[in-house]
Protein backbone atom coordinates (compact mmCIF):
# COMPACT_ATOMS: atom_id res chain seq x y z
CA UNK A 1 0.00 0.00 0.00
CA UNK A 2 1.06 3.54 -0.76
CA UNK A 3 1.18 5.49 2.75
CA UNK A 4 1.79 9.27 3.56
CA UNK A 5 2.37 10.39 7.30
CA UNK A 6 2.58 13.70 8.21
CA UNK A 7 4.77 14.53 10.71
CA UNK A 8 8.54 13.41 11.73
CA UNK A 9 8.08 13.14 15.24
CA UNK A 10 8.38 10.30 17.54
CA UNK A 11 4.61 9.03 16.46
CA UNK A 12 5.28 9.58 12.99
CA UNK A 13 8.89 8.69 12.35
CA UNK A 14 8.04 5.49 14.29
CA UNK A 15 5.19 4.64 12.38
CA UNK A 16 6.12 5.44 9.23
CA UNK A 17 9.35 3.30 9.99
CA UNK A 18 7.93 0.35 10.51
CA UNK A 19 4.99 0.53 7.89
CA UNK A 20 7.69 0.50 5.52
CA UNK A 21 9.62 -2.44 7.50
CA UNK A 22 6.35 -4.33 6.96
CA UNK A 23 6.09 -4.01 3.51
CA UNK A 24 4.49 -0.85 2.78
CA UNK A 25 5.77 2.18 0.57
CA UNK A 26 6.06 5.14 2.80
CA UNK A 27 6.61 9.06 2.08
CA UNK A 28 7.00 10.91 5.72
CA UNK A 29 6.65 14.80 4.92
CA UNK A 30 7.92 17.28 7.35
CA UNK A 31 7.80 21.37 7.04
CA UNK A 32 11.78 21.38 8.58
CA UNK A 33 14.21 20.70 5.42
CA UNK A 34 17.27 19.35 8.35
CA UNK A 35 14.43 16.14 9.13
CA UNK A 36 13.84 15.31 5.68
CA UNK A 37 17.18 14.99 4.32
CA UNK A 38 17.79 12.98 7.13
CA UNK A 39 15.72 10.33 6.82
CA UNK A 40 16.62 10.03 3.08
CA UNK A 41 20.24 9.47 4.05
CA UNK A 42 19.04 6.94 6.14
CA UNK A 43 19.63 8.94 9.74
CA UNK A 44 16.69 9.12 12.29
CA UNK A 45 15.58 12.73 13.74
CA UNK A 46 15.02 11.52 16.93
CA UNK A 47 16.59 8.97 19.06
CA UNK A 48 14.73 5.55 19.89
CA UNK A 49 16.23 2.15 20.51
CA UNK A 50 16.41 0.09 16.96
CA UNK A 51 14.97 3.20 14.86
CA UNK A 52 17.66 4.19 12.83
CA UNK A 53 18.44 0.65 11.52
CA UNK A 54 14.98 0.36 10.18
CA UNK A 55 15.33 3.73 8.95
CA UNK A 56 18.31 2.83 6.92
CA UNK A 57 17.46 0.10 5.43
CA UNK A 58 14.06 0.80 4.14
CA UNK A 59 15.64 4.27 2.60
CA UNK A 60 17.89 1.31 1.01
CA UNK A 61 15.33 -0.43 0.11
CA UNK A 62 13.46 2.38 -1.64
CA UNK A 63 10.61 2.08 0.68
CA UNK A 64 10.93 4.91 2.79
CA UNK A 65 11.13 8.61 1.61
CA UNK A 66 10.82 11.38 2.70
CA UNK A 67 9.63 15.47 1.44
CA UNK A 68 8.40 18.69 2.09
CA UNK A 69 5.60 18.89 -0.49
CA UNK A 70 2.53 17.49 1.36
CA UNK A 71 0.47 17.77 -2.24
CA UNK A 72 2.98 15.17 -3.70
CA UNK A 73 2.87 12.62 -1.62
CA UNK A 74 -1.18 12.40 -0.98
CA UNK A 75 -1.18 12.57 -4.57
CA UNK A 76 0.87 9.63 -4.52
CA UNK A 77 -0.58 7.66 -2.15
CA UNK A 78 -3.49 6.08 -0.84
CA UNK A 79 -4.02 7.02 2.46
CA UNK A 80 -2.51 9.70 4.87
CA UNK A 81 -1.69 9.53 8.48
CA UNK A 82 -1.82 13.25 10.28
CA UNK A 83 0.83 12.88 13.15
CA UNK A 84 1.89 16.79 14.14
CA UNK A 85 1.57 17.93 17.20
CA UNK A 86 -0.81 18.65 19.51
CA UNK A 87 0.82 21.02 22.16
CA UNK A 88 -1.43 21.99 25.33
CA UNK A 89 -2.23 25.32 26.06
CA UNK A 90 -1.97 27.09 29.56
CA UNK A 91 -5.85 25.90 30.39
CA UNK A 92 -5.23 22.96 29.33
CA UNK A 93 -7.18 22.75 26.16
CA UNK A 94 -5.19 21.71 22.91
CA UNK A 95 -3.64 24.26 20.33
CA UNK A 96 -4.66 22.31 17.21
CA UNK A 97 -3.36 24.48 14.81
CA UNK A 98 -1.09 22.15 13.32
CA UNK A 99 -3.79 19.67 12.91
CA UNK A 100 -6.19 22.47 11.18
CA UNK A 101 -3.06 23.04 8.85
CA UNK A 102 -2.45 20.01 8.00
CA UNK A 103 -6.16 19.14 7.16
CA UNK A 104 -6.97 21.84 4.70
CA UNK A 105 -3.53 21.04 3.11
CA UNK A 106 -4.59 17.46 2.81
CA UNK A 107 -8.23 18.49 1.50
CA UNK A 108 -6.39 20.60 -1.26
CA UNK A 109 -4.69 17.81 -2.54
CA UNK A 110 -7.03 15.15 -2.13
CA UNK A 111 -9.55 17.88 -4.44
CA UNK A 112 -7.05 17.54 -7.41
CA UNK A 113 -7.21 13.66 -7.11
CA UNK A 114 -10.20 11.89 -8.73
CA UNK A 115 -9.34 8.09 -7.19
CA UNK A 116 -10.42 7.60 -3.28
CA UNK A 117 -8.39 9.05 -0.99
CA UNK A 118 -8.21 8.23 3.15
CA UNK A 119 -7.23 10.70 5.77
CA UNK A 120 -6.71 9.19 9.17
CA UNK A 121 -5.60 11.24 12.40
CA UNK A 122 -2.81 9.70 14.19
CA UNK A 123 -2.75 12.82 16.45
CA UNK A 124 -3.91 12.73 19.79
CA UNK A 125 -6.75 14.86 19.67
CA UNK A 126 -9.63 15.13 22.31
CA UNK A 127 -12.81 13.34 21.82
CA UNK A 128 -14.78 15.00 18.88
CA UNK A 129 -12.11 16.60 17.02
CA UNK A 130 -11.90 14.08 14.02
CA UNK A 131 -15.60 14.86 13.43
CA UNK A 132 -15.92 18.06 15.06
CA UNK A 133 -13.11 19.94 13.36
CA UNK A 134 -11.09 17.23 10.58
CA UNK A 135 -13.97 16.63 8.93
CA UNK A 136 -15.63 19.89 8.54
CA UNK A 137 -12.40 21.46 7.19
CA UNK A 138 -11.81 18.81 4.55
CA UNK A 139 -15.43 18.63 3.22
CA UNK A 140 -15.51 22.07 3.55
CA UNK A 141 -12.15 22.38 0.83
CA UNK A 142 -12.99 19.09 -1.13
CA UNK A 143 -16.72 19.77 -1.42
CA UNK A 144 -17.28 15.81 -0.92
CA UNK A 145 -18.99 13.97 2.07
CA UNK A 146 -16.74 12.07 4.58
CA UNK A 147 -17.21 8.60 3.60
CA UNK A 148 -18.48 8.96 -0.07
CA UNK A 149 -16.18 11.11 -1.59
CA UNK A 150 -12.73 10.89 0.92
CA UNK A 151 -12.12 8.23 3.39
CA UNK A 152 -11.62 9.62 7.20
CA UNK A 153 -10.92 7.24 10.27
CA UNK A 154 -8.86 7.78 13.66
CA UNK A 155 -6.48 5.43 14.75
CA UNK A 156 -4.71 6.05 18.16
CA UNK A 157 -0.96 5.56 19.01
CA UNK A 158 -0.24 3.49 22.09
CA UNK A 159 3.66 3.54 21.59
CA UNK A 160 5.83 3.61 24.93
CA UNK A 161 8.85 6.23 24.13
CA UNK A 162 12.04 3.87 24.74
CA UNK A 163 10.12 1.24 23.11
CA UNK A 164 8.35 2.54 20.81
CA UNK A 165 9.55 0.23 17.64
CA UNK A 166 9.02 -2.77 19.19
CA UNK A 167 5.35 -1.22 20.48
CA UNK A 168 5.06 -0.26 16.82
CA UNK A 169 5.64 -3.87 15.28
CA UNK A 170 4.14 -5.72 18.09
CA UNK A 171 0.66 -3.99 19.72
CA UNK A 172 -0.84 -4.54 22.05
CA UNK A 173 -4.08 -3.76 19.78
CA UNK A 174 -4.71 -1.74 17.08
CA UNK A 175 -7.65 1.08 17.38
CA UNK A 176 -9.73 2.75 14.52
CA UNK A 177 -12.78 4.78 14.34
CA UNK A 178 -13.96 5.33 10.68
CA UNK A 179 -16.36 6.83 8.74
CA UNK A 180 -17.82 4.53 5.82
CA UNK A 181 -17.16 0.47 4.93
CA UNK A 182 -14.70 2.45 2.45
CA UNK A 183 -12.48 4.07 4.90
CA UNK A 184 -12.30 0.62 7.14
CA UNK A 185 -11.10 -1.11 4.36
CA UNK A 186 -8.57 1.24 3.73
CA UNK A 187 -7.65 0.84 7.08
CA UNK A 188 -6.99 -3.15 7.44
CA UNK A 189 -5.19 -2.82 4.66
CA UNK A 190 -2.34 -0.81 6.02
CA UNK A 191 -2.50 -3.16 8.79
CA UNK A 192 -2.92 -6.03 7.34
CA UNK A 193 0.84 -7.34 7.82
CA UNK A 194 0.62 -6.88 11.61
CA UNK A 195 -0.78 -9.68 14.10
CA UNK A 196 -2.39 -7.91 16.91
CA UNK A 197 -6.64 -7.61 18.05
CA UNK A 198 -8.33 -4.86 16.16
CA UNK A 199 -10.98 -3.32 17.30
CA UNK A 200 -13.08 -1.05 15.15
CA UNK A 201 -15.01 1.43 16.39
CA UNK A 202 -16.47 5.33 15.82
CA UNK A 203 -13.79 7.93 15.85
CA UNK A 204 -14.85 9.78 19.20
CA UNK A 205 -14.70 6.62 20.80
CA UNK A 206 -11.29 5.91 19.35
CA UNK A 207 -9.73 9.02 20.64
CA UNK A 208 -11.37 8.57 23.87
CA UNK A 209 -9.70 4.85 24.11
CA UNK A 210 -6.11 7.10 23.99
CA UNK A 211 -7.12 9.12 26.72
CA UNK A 212 -8.53 6.77 29.04
CA UNK A 213 -5.74 4.78 28.74
CA UNK A 214 -2.83 7.46 29.03
CA UNK A 215 -5.14 8.93 32.35
CA UNK A 216 -5.36 5.60 34.10
CA UNK A 217 -1.58 5.00 33.36
CA UNK A 218 -0.86 8.34 35.38
CA UNK A 219 -3.09 7.23 37.40
CA UNK A 220 -1.08 4.44 38.69
CA UNK A 221 1.92 6.21 38.50
CA UNK A 222 0.60 8.89 40.81
CA UNK A 223 -0.97 6.51 43.39
CA UNK A 224 1.92 4.75 44.04
CA UNK A 225 4.39 7.46 44.54
CA UNK A 226 1.97 9.01 46.65
CA UNK A 227 2.35 5.68 48.38
CA UNK A 228 5.64 6.00 48.52
CA UNK A 229 5.82 9.10 50.21
CA UNK A 230 3.64 7.40 53.28
CA UNK A 231 6.02 4.40 53.27
CA UNK A 232 8.75 6.60 53.45
CA UNK A 233 7.53 8.20 56.45
CA UNK A 234 7.13 4.84 58.28
CA UNK A 235 10.54 3.65 57.45
CA UNK A 236 9.31 1.05 54.99
CA UNK A 237 10.49 0.37 51.56
CA UNK A 238 7.54 1.01 48.63
CA UNK A 239 8.93 -1.87 46.27
CA UNK A 240 8.37 -4.61 48.66
CA UNK A 241 4.47 -3.40 48.73
CA UNK A 242 4.53 -2.61 45.24
CA UNK A 243 5.74 -5.96 44.30
CA UNK A 244 3.23 -8.07 46.66
CA UNK A 245 0.44 -5.40 45.93
CA UNK A 246 1.25 -6.30 42.11
CA UNK A 247 0.99 -9.94 42.74
CA UNK A 248 -2.99 -9.59 42.76
CA UNK A 249 -4.36 -10.23 39.67
CA UNK A 250 -6.78 -7.19 39.78
CA UNK A 251 -4.20 -4.89 40.00
CA UNK A 252 -0.88 -6.18 38.32
CA UNK A 253 3.35 -5.60 38.21
CA UNK A 254 2.90 -2.86 36.30
CA UNK A 255 3.05 1.10 36.90
CA UNK A 256 4.11 0.52 40.41
CA UNK A 257 7.66 1.79 40.30
CA UNK A 258 7.82 4.67 42.59
CA UNK A 259 9.60 7.71 42.12
CA UNK A 260 9.71 11.42 41.25
CA UNK A 261 6.78 11.19 38.72
CA UNK A 262 6.16 10.55 35.15
CA UNK A 263 7.26 13.26 32.47
CA UNK A 264 7.48 13.25 28.44
CA UNK A 265 4.93 14.61 26.50
CA UNK A 266 1.99 12.67 26.37
CA UNK A 267 0.79 11.69 30.25
CA UNK A 268 0.32 15.63 31.42
CA UNK A 269 -0.98 17.05 28.27
CA UNK A 270 -3.63 13.96 27.82
CA UNK A 271 -4.73 14.22 31.32
CA UNK A 272 -5.03 17.70 31.52
CA UNK A 273 -6.59 17.47 27.75
CA UNK A 274 -9.51 14.97 29.28
CA UNK A 275 -9.92 17.35 32.48
CA UNK A 276 -10.56 20.12 30.42
CA UNK A 277 -12.68 18.41 27.65
CA UNK A 278 -14.85 17.60 31.09
CA UNK A 279 -15.49 20.22 32.34
CA UNK A 280 -16.62 21.75 29.15
CA UNK A 281 -19.01 19.11 28.86
CA UNK A 282 -20.26 20.08 32.45
CA UNK A 283 -18.36 16.93 34.46
CA UNK A 284 -16.00 17.89 37.26
CA UNK A 285 -12.65 16.00 37.27
CA UNK A 286 -11.11 15.75 40.93
CA UNK A 287 -9.69 12.24 40.30
CA UNK A 288 -7.80 13.84 37.14
CA UNK A 289 -6.97 16.99 38.56
CA UNK A 290 -4.99 15.00 41.93
CA UNK A 291 -2.76 12.82 39.23
CA UNK A 292 -1.48 16.28 38.12
CA UNK A 293 -1.12 18.07 41.33
CA UNK A 294 0.55 15.11 42.88
CA UNK A 295 2.98 14.43 39.96
CA UNK A 296 3.94 18.38 39.88
CA UNK A 297 5.16 17.98 43.71
CA UNK A 298 6.69 14.65 43.34
CA UNK A 299 9.86 15.41 41.80
CA UNK A 300 10.32 18.56 44.16
CA UNK A 301 10.46 15.62 47.19
CA UNK A 302 13.78 14.84 46.12
CA UNK A 303 15.28 18.30 46.64
CA UNK A 304 13.72 18.59 49.92
CA UNK A 305 15.05 15.44 50.95
CA UNK A 306 18.20 17.06 49.74
CA UNK A 307 17.66 20.22 51.76
CA UNK A 308 17.36 18.62 55.01
CA UNK A 309 20.86 17.07 54.58
CA UNK A 310 22.35 20.11 53.41
CA UNK A 311 21.64 23.66 52.63
CA UNK A 312 22.63 24.01 48.52
CA UNK A 313 23.39 27.46 48.42
CA UNK A 314 27.20 27.37 46.86
CA UNK A 315 27.32 23.65 46.64
CA UNK A 316 27.53 21.38 43.52
CA UNK A 317 24.99 19.18 43.14
CA UNK A 318 25.31 16.48 40.33
CA UNK A 319 22.13 15.26 38.67
CA UNK A 320 22.49 12.15 36.70
CA UNK A 321 19.57 11.48 34.16
CA UNK A 322 17.71 14.50 32.06
CA UNK A 323 15.76 12.77 29.98
CA UNK A 324 12.12 11.74 31.33
CA UNK A 325 13.15 7.99 30.73
CA UNK A 326 15.94 6.04 29.97
CA UNK A 327 16.60 4.95 25.92
CA UNK A 328 15.28 8.20 24.39
CA UNK A 329 16.42 11.82 24.69
CA UNK A 330 13.46 13.20 25.32
CA UNK A 331 13.16 15.73 27.60
CA UNK A 332 9.73 16.92 27.06
CA UNK A 333 8.01 17.59 30.69
CA UNK A 334 11.08 15.32 32.42
CA UNK A 335 10.96 15.72 35.96
CA UNK A 336 14.81 17.14 35.92
CA UNK A 337 13.35 20.62 34.93
CA UNK A 338 11.61 21.05 37.68
CA UNK A 339 14.77 20.34 39.65
CA UNK A 340 17.39 21.62 37.77
CA UNK A 341 15.59 24.92 37.97
CA UNK A 342 14.78 24.73 41.55
CA UNK A 343 18.34 23.57 42.34
CA UNK A 344 19.49 27.08 40.57
CA UNK A 345 16.75 29.14 42.64
CA UNK A 346 17.86 28.13 45.69
CA UNK A 347 22.08 28.92 44.92
CA UNK A 348 23.46 25.44 43.73
CA UNK A 349 25.92 24.70 40.71
CA UNK A 350 24.24 22.12 39.00
CA UNK A 351 26.61 19.49 37.43
CA UNK A 352 24.85 17.27 34.98
CA UNK A 353 24.92 14.23 32.71
CA UNK A 354 23.07 12.13 30.59
CA UNK A 355 23.74 9.71 27.39
CA UNK A 356 21.48 11.43 25.19
CA UNK A 357 19.36 13.81 26.22
CA UNK A 358 22.36 16.94 26.79
CA UNK A 359 22.14 18.47 23.50
CA UNK A 360 17.98 19.27 23.97
CA UNK A 361 18.78 19.94 28.07
CA UNK A 362 21.25 22.75 26.75
CA UNK A 363 18.79 24.76 25.02
CA UNK A 364 17.17 25.15 28.02
CA UNK A 365 19.82 25.79 30.61
CA UNK A 366 22.85 26.58 28.92
CA UNK A 367 24.89 27.99 32.31
CA UNK A 368 24.84 25.19 33.97
CA UNK A 369 27.89 22.23 33.78
CA UNK A 370 27.99 19.81 31.42
CA UNK A 371 30.18 16.20 31.59
CA UNK A 372 30.54 13.30 29.31
CA UNK A 373 30.26 10.42 32.08
CA UNK A 374 28.92 9.79 35.35
CA UNK A 375 32.60 9.67 36.74
CA UNK A 376 32.62 13.40 35.87
CA UNK A 377 29.93 14.85 37.75
CA UNK A 378 30.52 12.81 40.75
CA UNK A 379 33.84 13.86 40.60
CA UNK A 380 32.64 17.51 40.89
CA UNK A 381 29.51 16.98 43.14
CA UNK A 382 29.23 17.34 46.93
CA UNK A 383 25.79 15.27 46.23
CA UNK A 384 24.52 13.60 43.72
CA UNK A 385 20.67 13.41 42.70
CA UNK A 386 19.60 10.37 40.30
CA UNK A 387 16.43 11.61 37.83
CA UNK A 388 17.00 8.69 35.21
CA UNK A 389 17.21 5.13 35.22
CA UNK A 390 19.68 4.11 33.08
CA UNK A 391 21.60 1.42 33.41
CA UNK A 392 25.02 2.96 33.93
CA UNK A 393 23.83 4.54 37.47
CA UNK A 394 23.50 1.17 38.74
CA UNK A 395 26.53 0.53 39.88
CA UNK A 396 27.27 1.80 44.05
CA UNK A 397 31.12 1.28 43.49
CA UNK A 398 31.24 4.53 41.66
CA UNK A 399 29.73 6.34 44.26
CA UNK A 400 32.37 6.05 46.97
CA UNK A 401 30.45 7.60 50.18
CA UNK A 402 29.51 10.40 47.83
CA UNK A 403 25.37 11.44 49.06
CA UNK A 404 23.13 9.85 46.58
CA UNK A 405 19.50 10.87 46.87
CA UNK A 406 17.84 8.44 44.37
CA UNK A 407 14.81 9.56 42.48
CA UNK A 408 14.26 6.00 40.48
CA UNK A 409 15.54 3.14 42.73
CA UNK A 410 18.39 2.32 40.54
CA UNK A 411 20.92 1.68 43.14
CA UNK A 412 21.83 1.12 46.72
CA UNK A 413 25.20 3.23 47.34
CA UNK A 414 26.74 3.33 51.03
CA UNK A 415 25.73 6.98 51.60
CA UNK A 416 22.25 6.89 50.36
CA UNK A 417 19.05 8.06 50.41
CA UNK A 418 15.80 7.06 47.90
CA UNK A 419 12.79 9.42 47.58
CA UNK A 420 10.03 6.38 48.33
CA UNK A 421 12.22 4.08 50.71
Amino acid sequence: MRISIVGTGYVGIVTGACFAHLGHDVIMVDTVREKVDAINAGRSPIYEKGLEEIIREEVRRGRLKATTNLREAVLFTEITFICVGTPARNDGSQNLSYVEAVAKEVGEAIDAKESFHTVVVKSTVAPGTTMGVVRPIIEKVTDRKAGEGFGLGMNPEFLKEGDAVNDSLSPDRIVWGAVGEKSSEALRKAYEPFHAPEIETDCTTAEMVKYASNSMLAARVALIDEIGNICKALGIDVRDVAKAAGMDRRIGPHFLHAGIGFGGSCFRKDVSALAWKGKGLGIQTPLLDAVLSQNDAQALRLVSLLKSRMPLSGKSIGVLGLSFKPDTDDIRDAPSIRVVRTLLEEGARVVAYDPMAEPGFRKLFPGITYKDSAAGVIGESDAVLILTEWKEFADPAQYGDRPVFDGRGITRSSNYEGVCW
